[in-house]
């Protein structure tokens, strides 16, 4: 929201608030939350809520990430993924639309940039299917649809990001 710049009615968080484990979460404005158990009549309940170990693994997630520099380090190694992939699709004559932000990332191939569903839909699905098949056949494991993002984390080094680009490249040749 803050990247964005909005504020939202209501707000929707998943599994990152648990550092990766089952969990979920929702908050919004004061008039839209007092209609919710016990403010207001619609109940509310969950088998994990408040479960413990998503709770501490969520704490420690948070701590992590309000850390100095860190949202701005997965922002540039998002970046170095994204913009190394589009250079390499771009090398051996694909289209390819590649984004991120902050440290979410896609690539659709077409010719972008994509700004909405409706120009997402215009891109190879075929050829992403193949390619994403290609990249886990050695070792990469990329999100498996172009709809779904992908997600850079504080433990990718450089190193794989090279490495990942590196295979990238080799399976866009074949392509």
């Amino acid at each position: 929201q803050e990247y964005f710049g909005i504020t939202p009615d209501v707000t929707t968080m998943g599994k990152v608030i648990g550092g990766g484990l089952p969990v979920g979460a929702y908050g919004g404005r004061k008039e839209i939350m007092e209609m919710v158990a016990p403010a207001g009549p619609m109940y509310q309940a969950g088998t994990l809520s408040g479960n413990p170990l998503a709770m501490t693994a969520g704490i420690e997630t948070m701590k992590k990430l309000k850390e100095d520099g860190v949202y701005e380090e997965l922002e540039r190694k998002a970046k170095k993924l994204v913009d190394g992939i589009v250079e390499a699709a771009t090398k051996h004559g694909h289209a390819i639309s590649g984004d991120y932000a902050g440290g979410m990332f896609g690539w659709y191939f077409v010719d972008g940039p994509v700004k909405n569903f409706q120009e997402a839909t215009k891109a190879d699905a075929e050829k992403f299917g193949k390619w994403h098949r290609m990249m886990l056949e050695r070792g990469v494991y990329l999100a498996p649809s172009m709809y779904e993002a992908g997600f850079m984390s504080m433990s990718h080094t450089d190193e794989d990001i090279e490495r990942t680009i590196e295979i990238a490249d080799e399976v866009l040749s074949q392509l």
